[in-house]
């Protein structure tokens, strides 16, 4: 299946390690939303936003990669999914379920997500953006 990757599991080395079967694909951009950080873990979260794009990862993972992801995200607790087609394929990513104010993220956490966007090669303004509440 495809998964659509926009935090710290852009990290390609922490992606292979909790997700054995991952294969990165391309850089993708989802549209019409806007990346954010949010809840007491100051984790990645998408939401709407006409007009903008959260840049991400396409990666391909197997049945037990994301029942991996499922456990990691605290699906379906603080993560729901969510589905949209890109180019005629079903994409599956984790939005947070309780959509609380903005929190900074913390050092460490950030530092894997700048790490992700270096590996997938993403434009970095989107994230610093996002940092700005």
């Amino acid at each position: 299946m495809l998964y659509f990757a926009y935090g710290s599991n852009l990290h390609h080395f922490q992606m292979k390690r909790r997700c054995k079967d991952s294969i990165f694909l391309k850089k993708i951009n989802l549209k019409d939303f806007r990346l954010t950080f949010r809840s007491k873990y100051r984790a990645a979260d998408i939401e709407p936003k006409r007009n903008s794009i959260v840049p991400g990862g396409l990666f391909e993972i197997s049945k037990s990669d994301e029942k991996k992801l499922d456990v990691y995200e605290d699906f379906p607790n603080l993560y729901r999914k969510y589905y949209f087609n890109y180019y005629g394929k079903k994409v599956m990513t984790y939005t947070m379920t309780k959509k609380t104010i903005f929190k900074y993220p913390t050092e460490r956490y950030l530092n894997i997500v700048k790490r992700g966007y270096k590996d997938c090669n993403l434009d970095n303004s989107y994230l610093r953006k996002a940092l700005k509440g």
